[in-house]
């Protein structure tokens, strides 16, 4: 598919010089393939509580998720029935002890408020939600600590802690083995579309085809393990069969535009030809890495050639002596101008002047240079009929 903008006619047969561009692109579908390892526990089959978020980026030896302990509902309601206990004790405390960590969380808790207010958006609700809980909980612990012993406050906050540590000692916690994104969306393919350095060997259409993918399809998220994923960078396989793949090379450079219609820098890695003509052609990406998570399969557009610049029709180029020449008008007035050709599709193309060393090297004198004409942005141009 060609990008065109129009050109502005100016009187039958002239058009006017503008600012443009032009882009060759065509789609493909393409498979996302990962650095990414699977974390599972022997409790699996319990179900698993977050306790970082999806895409959330994590260092190596962190704490993920766990699985559920197994009174952790009888727990849970004692905790959230101290929490509320907590809250009202600090409420009602005359002397309630007040810090700057404090005050911090509870303008956190007021901002969180404000942003639930106007969301629709479940996931995100779900995430405001769990953030003031987690402030609520330290601003009760904070507050406990700098109550007296005996209090009502630093009682509450003691039992909470206690039920706490209870549901932390009888889970089975996950810790990251690296650095990575945590993600839950886990669907089994991971070790049969991995990422193994940069060898892509074994991928080809029956592989990919034998995946039986559903484009942009979303990966569940899983109850029972989560994975950690490299965030600086992951590949896109393609299989292709088009008159660009044909002539594509290893570290050739084009833009992607993903799903969400933005546009990325990919770099051709591998390509694997096949027998009937198709290749399978692998870009390496450093960008939007999050954004794939849910996909294992996309619609993506490959832009193999992108150029701005003043555009201009092919119907108002001539050849003469190998070079490429335009006819300007000005009043009436017609001059043939000589003009360079940066890019051209079969309708248009983008031009610009030659330099002053080009053209010597062109083969024209410094006298004629001197004189040379050279168009401008809004010169008026013949059309050839």
């Amino acid at each position: 598919m060609l990008n065109t903008t129009n050109l502005i006619k100016r009187g039958t047969g002239t058009f006017m010089i503008e600012n443009g561009s032009l882009s060759y692109e065509e789609n493909a579908d393409g498979y996302i393939i990962r650095d990414e390892e699977v974390l599972k526990g022997e409790n699996s089959s319990s179900g698993l509580t977050q306790i970082v978020t999806e895409g959330t980026r994590v260092s190596k030896g962190e704490a993920v998720f766990r699985y559920y302990a197994s009174n952790e509902d009888e727990i849970t309601k004692q905790i959230e029935s101290l929490d509320k206990q907590i809250d009202e004790a600090l409420m009602e405390d005359e002397n309630r002890v007040s810090s700057p960590d404090i005050a911090n969380l509870e303008l956190q808790i007021k901002r969180e408020l404000e942003n639930i207010s106007g969301e629709n958006n479940l996931q995100a609700i779900r995430e405001y939600q769990k953030r003031i809980n987690n402030y609520t909980v330290k601003k009760g612990e904070i507050a406990g600590s700098l109550s007296p012993e005996g209090s009502t406050v630093r009682n509450l906050v003691e039992s909470r802690m206690a039920l706490s540590n209870q549901l932390t000692n009888d889970s089975e916690i996950i810790y990251s083995p690296k650095p990575g994104i945590i993600s839950y969306k886990v669907d089994g393919l991971e070790d049969q579309i991995k990422l193994n350095g940069e060898d892509f060997n074994y991928i080809n259409s029956e592989l990919l085809d034998g995946l039986k993918l559903n484009v942009c399809s979303s990966i569940p998220e899983s109850k029972e393990a989560g994975k950690i994923v490299n965030n600086y960078n992951c590949y896109i396989a393609c299989p292709m069969n088009t008159q660009n793949s044909e002539v594509a090379e290893i570290g050739d450079k084009v833009l992607l535009r993903l799903p969400d219609s933005s546009e990325i820098n990919g770099e051709i890695v591998q390509i694997n030809e096949e027998k009937d003509g198709k290749r399978i052609i692998i870009f390496k990406i450093k960008e939007k890495v999050e954004s794939l998570l849910e996909y294992r399969k996309i619609s993506l557009d490959i832009i193999w050639w992108k150029y701005s610049g003043w555009k201009v029709s092919n119907s108002a180029l001539t050849q003469k002596d190998d070079l490429t020449y335009i006819v300007r008008n000005r009043a009436g007035v017609k001059e043939e101008i000589l003009v360079k050709v940066l890019r051209q599709n079969d309708t248009y193309s983008i031009v610009t002047n030659y330099s002053d060393d080009e053209l010597l090297n062109l083969g024209f004198s410094q006298d004629q240079i001197v004189e040379f004409p050279k168009i401008k942005l809004y010169d008026e141009i013949v059309v050839n009929k």
